[in-house]
């Protein structure tokens, strides 16, 4: 993978940590690593789509993505100011990827089309990448992810951007002749 997507790595950790913790995954060590795994892979294809090249890479880690404030105080976290070395990482949060990685845990219809557009970004480096726990979760992925995936539950979330995701992925594909026969 190219460099830009090791340079997204504290932001994707981060913002992967930030709706881990917000949306608690049921059913213990197990759950929560597969409620993880699923955000990870929702967070990697929100922030590759957010900033689809080195560049753009570049740019927010010079900048920083903003952090997790507004977010917190959105669901209604502890939102007092970090003091602790240990905060520190909520500094990584970005909140635009965040919120469309709540739209695409939500939504997998939107979550194929968008792991479709991220794949076209430099990170994705043209190698052959999976992200089945994002757009085919199983019955084990669903129940550890079951808040992540509400669409209720994640909603103030994903309002906040969902329109620029929307627009960073166009319109939707018109359906192939065939599939209207089947339709029918």
């Amino acid at each position: 993978m190219s460099a830009g997507t090791a340079d997204l790595s504290p932001l994707i950790a981060a913002t992967t940590r930030w709706l881990t913790r917000a949306y608690a995954a049921p059913g213990g060590p197990l759950g929560a690593e597969l409620a993880a795994a699923q955000t990870r892979q929702a967070v990697t294809v929100a922030a590759w789509l957010r900033y689809p090249t080195d560049l753009d890479a570049a740019l927010v880690l010079g900048l920083g993505p903003g952090g997790s404030a507004r977010l917190d105080w959105l669901v209604g976290a502890d939102c007092a100011a970090p003091d602790e070395a240990g905060d520190a990482w909520r500094t990584w949060v970005d909140e635009v990827v965040a919120s469309w990685a709540a739209c695409l845990l939500g939504d997998p219809a939107l979550a194929g089309a968008a792991v479709t557009g991220a794949l076209t970004a430099e990170h994705a480096g043209g190698l052959p990448l999976e992200f089945r726990r994002l757009t085919a979760p199983d019955d084990s992925d669903r129940r550890a992810a079951a808040l992540l995936r509400h669409p209720d539950l994640v909603a103030p979330v994903a309002a906040l951007h969902r329109d620029a995701l929307l627009e960073r992925l166009g319109p939707p594909a018109p359906p192939a002749a065939g599939d209207h026969a089947r339709a029918a």
